[in-house]
């Protein structure tokens, strides 16, 4: 049966890493002590026990989590991650990253972030619904449009939201769409939002490419995980002449030296359970073998601590663009730029997501919805753009893009911390 006991990770403590670059940036920016305290701790931190009976009649009590990192710049914004694994540092982390990653791409939202200690493929639907909405009934006083407004992440999805945003307004008599985003189209969703985070890695990888004059119908990438993010982010570059050699899921890596045919690797993969396994005209290889390819652009695109001080010396791409969260150590980070490998960080690598978050809950709120075309014209000028700011603000400062991108992400909150001042 089930054991919602959470899975120590091995690897380095998310938090710290997180906290490792803020302390970087702060020391650029000349924070003062205070306010540098304040931007790095969480405002708030909820864990909540979620009893359920499973369908075989047995009571399982699971545990869930909700971190609001800051609000100064807006309600809190942040998916809910459903996996064995989640833990209320990696919560935390994931909370201070959305801080940084909405203040980057200049949308109005702080930091937020949930999770529950679960295996959703271990779930039947009926169970996997009793939890999102004992956990949503437990969330009530937090989340909301104006306060806290959730999004799918890993083992979550728009079947989710739904739940979330039917439970949420149940108990405020009316409906309130804009609770969430990466909903359905028909209650309220967004085009173009599932392909957001992967448009916005190609948009972000395409602005590095010029900037290094390197040309994407000579390229080659390879990019790890083919969820969402890797699959969508792999389709793109595809599309854009780039030669993708490798990719990989859970089964393992797939290479070849002449390129992969995305979009036959789609079609095998919904024809087998959302697995690359077995897929043709392609070589195996390990996950770890993948992240070392002599590629011109790698797309970690899978999960947390993947390229570490183990294996950073060994990355031989010329670009890293982080579709995941936190796919880098800390410790990585020297050894990358002593490379002299171009990393553009997570928080504005993958923030196409929550740019087109954004503009959800805005038509949410207008009760007007925006063509496909609009959607993705926005968010490509969107996500330049804030390449484009973050490139300088690193050249300005002689630092890599991840510092540049976290001075200009907590001087964006510290000088509104300071416009608004502390209550009390």
């Amino acid at each position: 049966m089930l054991n919602p006991t959470p899975v120590l990770h091995d690897s380095s403590n998310p938090f710290l890493d997180m906290l490792s670059r803020y302390e970087r940036a702060a020391e650029i920016l000349n924070l003062e002590e205070g306010v540098r305290t304040f931007l790095k701790t969480p405002m708030r931190q909820h864990i909540v026990s979620i009893p359920i009976q499973m369908d075989d009649g047995t009571i399982k009590v699971f545990e869930g989590y909700r971190v609001i990192h800051n609000d100064v710049l807006g309600p809190g914004k942040g998916g809910i991650r459903y996996a064995m694994d989640v833990s209320l540092d990696e919560v935390k982390a994931l909370a201070a990253w959305m801080t940084w990653k909405c203040a980057v791409v200049n949308v109005p939202f702080g930091g937020a972030k949930g999770g529950i200690i679960c295996d959703p493929r271990q779930l039947t639907k009926t169970e996997l619904e009793k939890i999102t909405r004992r956990y949503t009934a437990n969330m009530i006083n937090v989340f909301g449009p104006d306060s806290d407004i959730p999004a799918p992440d890993m083992g979550t999805n728009e079947q989710v939201m739904a739940w979330i945003v039917d439970t949420y307004s149940m108990h405020k008599h009316n409906t309130v769409s804009g609770v969430v985003t990466g909903k359905p189209l028909i209650l309220g969703g967004s085009l173009g939002r599932k392909e957001a985070t992967g448009r916005g890695v190609m948009d972000v990888t395409l602005a590095a490419m010029e900037r290094l004059n390197m040309d994407p119908m000579k390229s080659t990438v390879a990019v790890q995980g083919f969820g969402n993010v890797g699959s969508i982010s792999a389709k793109l570059l595809y599309d854009q002449g780039c030669q993708v050699v490798a990719i990989s899921d859970v089964t393992g890596a797939y290479y070849n030296s002449k390129g992969i045919d995305i979009y036959a690797a789609l079609k095998h993969s919904e024809n087998n359970k959302g697995l690359l396994e077995g897929l043709k005209d392609a070589e195996k290889i390990s996950n770890d073998e993948l992240l070392t390819l002599k590629v011109d652009v790698l797309v970690p695109a899978a999960r947390e601590d993947q390229i570490t001080e183990k294996n950073a010396s060994k990355i031989r791409a010329k670009i890293i663009a982080e579709g995941a969260n936190g796919p880098t150590t800390a410790a990585a980070d020297p050894i990358l730029n002593d490379l002299g490998i171009i990393v553009i960080p997570d928080i504005l690598a993958n923030a196409g997501g929550v740019t087109v978050s954004y503009f959800e809950w805005v038509q949410n709120r207008q009760g007007y919805f925006w063509s496909l075309e609009r959607v993705n014209r926005r968010l490509d000028r969107a996500m330049r753009s804030a390449f484009n700011t973050v490139y300088e603000t690193s050249q300005k400062h002689n630092e890599s893009l991840r510092i540049g991108a976290y001075i200009l992400a907590i001087d964006k909150v510290a000088t509104a911390l300071k416009l608004r001042g502390i209550y009390g």
